[in-house]
């Protein structure tokens, strides 16, 4: 089967076996009418993706000529850099609208580097940016719900290759400026260096959890964007950028990139016409998440409850056992519905829940403006399913219903079980399943134990050979360690990076040390 030499394509196999969740429609028009040709579906997508934008401002000009003046162009963008970026592309990924396949830029950087370079540094002097870079082809993501609606796909862009090297460019100047002068908030964990969605779980609910063992009854809430992304305003974004001080030169650069950008939809080959974009970032683009989080920087900026993102994804939560205390967090709403307005963003209420957690919780009810916000017995918070008795039971359950599907249809479609089929399938596609931010949400019931690690028994006694073996015989056999071994692993790995390895600022939040005199001079025993 090759399956050493070509897993790319072996996975996509598997995948193709599975449901037809990535294919697109049919969809519903505005007629209730059912449109399933997919030129026809293309131009429908595109133009519900343009409909969501926000209206262009005729002041970005002024903007602009505003932070202009400080051009700072001491560094050159050089030609080794280019070929570093060069060196790293993936070599299977697709083309944007110019064609330009990246296996072609691969193979040929040591002639194209240079004259990259030049044009990049060229193109970062004056502003100016080729045409080419400005286009996206946009592929639809079903993300969930019904598949009729146009609502429930995400638009991904393909741009231009060379394009993307040159943000690659721009995005390390900004970071370089981000990172120096801490400018990014720690409450932000989504495209940041060293944090991630379980950094961000933890953190939160550690503050959480500990009000509640202490008795207090606390609220989350859990807030959403509408189309965040799509709708962020240009000229307020690039008023952000002076006022955390970025040079002229990048300024410019990163307006003339937003100002002007085009899109069509490709669905199986048929392409839409080509329709004009006037907010939001590229999803899909290298810059796009850094500028988001430049945009949403100074959402938190006088909240007073604790509140955390993953990008647009923000909770906030507080103790709710008095009235003064629930007062202190509709506060917190009204100021982050005050600060929608202003960024010219909008939540999408329905979708906004309070999660009601601890012994004598009111259930209080809160608004956004003139709206109630719902209340929720289970959210999911980062694809983690976090209920009102925080035991994580439910978690369990899905991830190994999850986790026993793929199995399943590995099981049905592969015939040859040999341990170097079975293995890897089961590594890649089955066990992150299992193990996504386990480190936060890790089972502590004996049922529940037991439930996660029942997948892992019928994954390894479908290899061919060990069926009549005992379960420890089975993974010292295959090299493999209980899930339950691997989670105590995970755990050490956790906590030292939360002690000695880059988390170490969360890490002082999390642990108290303990004294010399009981550890043998060591102060992390």
């Amino acid at each position: 089967m090759g399956i050493k030499g070509n897993k790319k394509t072996f996975y996509q196999y598997i995948r193709s076996k599975r449901k037809t969740k990535d294919r697109v429609g049919p969809l519903l028009n505005e007629e209730g009418v059912t449109v399933t040709g997919d030129l026809e579906m293309a131009e429908m997508l595109n133009d519900f993706f343009v409909s969501v934008f926000t209206e262009k401002s005729e002041g970005m000009s002024s903007i602009v000529n505003a932070y202009g003046k400080r051009v700072g162009l001491e560094e050159k963008i050089r030609k080794e850099q280019v070929k570093n970026h060069l060196e790293k592309l993936d070599a299977c990924k697709s083309p944007g609208p110019d064609e330009m396949h990246p296996r072609i830029l691969k193979e040929l950087m040591e002639e194209v580097s240079e004259p990259l370079a030049i044009i990049f540094g060229k193109s970062w002097e004056t502003g100016e940016i080729p045409e080419d870079w400005k286009g996206a082809n946009i592929v639809p993501i079903y993300k969930k719900g019904n598949k009729n609606n146009p609502g429930n796909y995400r638009p991904v862009s393909l741009t231009s290759v060379p394009g993307k090297i040159m943000e690659q460019v721009i995005k390390e100047i900004i970071c370089k400026h981000l990172e120096g002068g801490k400018v990014i908030g720690n409450s932000q964990h989504g495209f940041v260096k060293n944090k991630s969605c379980q950094t961000n779980l933890i953190a939160f609910f550690d503050r959480i959890t500990s009000l509640v063992d202490k008795g207090e009854a606390v609220d989350v809430i859990y807030l959403d964007f509408s189309k965040a992304f799509d709708t962020v305003s240009h000229d307020i974004l690039i008023d952000k950028l002076g006022k955390y001080n970025l040079d002229g030169a990048t300024i410019r650069w990163v307006h003339n990139w937003l100002d002007n950008r085009t899109q069509r939809v490709v669905i199986n080959g048929s392409q839409s016409c080509w329709k004009g974009i006037t907010s939001g970032v590229p999803q899909g683009s290298v810059l796009g998440p850094v500028l988001f989080n430049i945009f949403i920087n100074d959402l938190d900026v006088g909240i007073e409850s604790t509140l955390i993102k993953f990008a647009d994804d923000t909770k906030l939560g507080g103790i709710a056992t008095a009235l003064e205390d629930r007062v202190k967090i509709q506060n917190d709403l009204d100021k982050l519905e005050k600060w929608s307005e202003v960024n010219r963003m909008k939540f999408n209420k329905d979708k906004c829940k309070v999660l009601h957690l601890g012994r004598n919780n009111q259930f209080h009810t809160y608004r956004m403006g003139r709206d109630c916000l719902g209340r929720s017995m289970a959210e999911r918070d980062l694809g983690v399913i976090v209920d009102h008795k925080l035991n994580m039971s439910q978690q369990c359950d899905t991830v190994a219903k999850k986790a026993n599907v793929i199995l399943g249809c590995i099981n049905r479609c592969v015939v040859n079980k040999t341990r170097e089929v079975i293995l890897p399938l089961y590594s890649a596609l089955v066990r992150p399943q299992l193990e996504y931010c386990v480190q936060f949400w890790a089972p502590h019931f004996k049922k529940d134990v037991e439930k996660l690690e029942r997948v892992q028994r019928r994954a390894t006694r479908m290899i061919k050979g060990l069926e009549n073996m005992t379960y420890e015989g089975r993974l010292k056999q295959l090299g493999l360690f209980s899930l339950e071994k691997r989670r105590l692993r995970g755990d050490m790995i956790a906590v030292f990076w939360y002690l000695k390895g880059c988390h170490q600022e969360e890490g002082e939040n999390l642990f108290t040390l303990a004294s010399n005199d009981r550890t043998r001079s060591n102060g992390l025993k």
